[in-house]
């Protein structure tokens, strides 16, 4: 189904407390790396040594590809021990997913050669979050997301629409790849493979938490951002570091986050 985003509706203000948080990328493992990572941030390579991921059965790791693999490591860290994890609506989103492997069909089917159904199979946006389930034998609510440059906070408005309907928490994963080769033209912000899971809830009384709220364009033209980050890792590192305020510009909005603390 196609939606405009953000939608009519769309309430003024999403609020929400991010109770757990993993992430992962090319030499940053660990919530103590991320943390220094988000004090003096850089870009993470565009193609590392993809996680081992030992937490997921081998039969189903084995038809991962490398997005797949650094998609999924921070969200098992993530839902680790969680009593809960079973039930817990998941929120997947990615503004380009896979284009590698859907660069090797298309150049298939340019060639007349057949499909494979596994590379086809996997090449949706939904499958990734989709093995995940089939792993865990998880049978709670799945959603895949793309939004072009409003991905992430799309998939936030997704999440707390979830929580507004009674669910205690919600698994939000965002990951994200360079654009294959053929699709170079495209690229408008710096390039990493990188991903990171947050566990959503509603805010308890006096609990810190996150606000996003449609900005004011003025607001944004004064906060002239110079992108030195994808949009998905500067973010991540907006959290990390407890800083205030971010605003940002999508292609169909602009975005204020703040911090309570």
């Amino acid at each position: 189904m196609s939606r405009r985003y953000p939608p009519a509706n769309t309430p003024t203000t999403l609020r929400f407390a991010v109770r757990a948080w993993s992430a992962w990328a090319g030499g940053l493992d660990s919530q103590e790396a991320w943390r220094a990572w988000s004090k003096a941030p850089y870009l993470p390579p565009a193609a590392p040594p993809v996680p081992p991921l030992a937490e997921m059965a081998a039969m189903l790791r084995r038809r991962l590809p490398p997005l797949g693999r650094v998609a999924l490591a921070p969200v098992y860290a993530c839902e680790r021990d969680h009593a809960s994890s079973a039930t817990m609506p998941a929120v997947f989103s990615s503004r380009h997913g896979d284009t590698a492997r859907l660069v090797t069909m298309l150049a298939d089917l340019a060639a007349s050669e057949p499909l494979s159904p596994t590379a086809f199979g996997l090449s949706v946006h939904n499958a990734i979050g989709a093995v995940r389930a089939i792993d865990l034998s998880h049978r709670a609510n799945l959603q895949a997301l793309s939004a072009g440059r409003d991905t992430v906070e799309t998939a936030v408005l997704e999440a707390c629409s979830l929580l507004a309907e009674g669910a205690p928490e919600v698994l939000l994963v965002y990951y994200e790849a360079p654009l294959a080769a053929p699709y170079a033209s495209f690229v408008d912000e710096p390039e990493a493979m990188y991903s990171w899971c947050w566990r959503l809830a509603l805010p308890g009384e006096d609990e810190p938490c996150y606000t996003l709220t449609l900005a004011d364009e003025d607001a944004v033209a004064a906060a002239n951002n110079v992108a030195e980050l994808p949009h998905g890792l500067d973010v991540l590192r907006f959290v990390l570091t407890g800083e205030e305020s971010l605003t940002y510009r999508g292609e169909v909005a602009a975005w204020h986050w703040k911090y309570h603390g």
